[in-house]
């Protein structure tokens, strides 16, 4: 326990295991964000202790897939088939109802947005991890989180876990004005929806007025994208590298590493 009382940004790392869950609940947050609510004995002894933990799922694409996966020998990585796998935020779980939301951006292809779009109750889900958590104690006065719809698990998550007292400034990029969902939180939080094709996000991050105080940073969007932005915090705004994280959550097609 002492591991997870460290006032400083440190990684906790869990047991792997392969969980088949059931689909319990299906709805739909906003006209391109789904929620499918999890849930089934094998979800007992889940853990998730950072608001951007990812789980992967594991989406078999043909029967060969299908019968490894459902195999007790199955491990990933390991020989034979392999489902593809997709990383997700945990948005929301509670063992004491035996439930796990994880929230789809439905773009129309992609196995997981694919199994999003055409998943109903009864159906079943296997996941795997978390690997590990990053933890981040409440140990700054104020936080700046930046990310598209896909990063809107993580940056709900933390919005949800801080308490009052803390400032938070919110810089999210959606496809349009119907893609804007509530954010609760207990700290003082403004959010700057940043529409694709009418604003730019690296234009709105250079012209932010940042929280005062200490503050932590967290980027999630394309990786090309989080990169650039991460520049701009850098250099524009002179943030703490260390009290810094900027990740990319996907790749644009075509795109190739720097």
């Amino acid at each position: 326990m002492s591991e997870y009382n460290k006032l400083e940004i440190h990684r906790v790392m869990h047991d792997i295991k392969r969980r088949r869950l059931q689909v319990l609940r299906v709805v739909d947050i906003t006209p391109r964000m789904r929620r499918i609510t999890l849930g089934g004995p094998e979800l007992a002894g889940f853990i998730s202790l950072g608001s951007d933990d990812h789980i992967k799922l594991l989406l078999p694409q043909n029967a060969a897939e299908q019968a490894a996966l459902e195999s007790p020998t199955f491990t990933i990585k390991g020989d034979g088939p392999q489902p593809a796998m997709r990383d997700y935020t945990p948005r929301r779980f509670d063992l004491s109802i035996g439930e796990l939301d994880i929230d789809f951006v439905l773009h129309g292809d992609g196995p997981a947005s694919t199994w999003a779009e055409q998943a109903q109750v009864g159906q079943h889900l296997y996941i795997g991890g978390p690997r590990g958590s990053m933890i981040v104690p409440d140990i700054f006065d104020s936080y700046l989180l930046i990310g598209d719809e896909t990063a809107i698990p993580a940056i709900a998550r933390r919005l949800e876990e801080l308490p009052a007292g803390r400032k938070v400034l919110a810089v999210i990029e959606i496809a349009d004005a119907a893609e804007q969902q509530p954010l609760k939180s207990a700290a003082d939080v403004e959010v700057i929806w940043v529409l694709r094709g009418q604003d730019d996000l690296l234009d709105t991050v250079r012209n932010l007025t940042l929280p005062s105080g200490t503050l932590y940073t967290f980027v999630a969007t394309e990786t090309k994208l989080s990169r650039q932005v991460r520049r701009v915090l850098l250099d524009t705004h002179k943030v703490n590298d260390e009290f810094l994280k900027a990740v990319g959550y996907w790749r644009a097609e075509g795109s190739e590493e720097e």
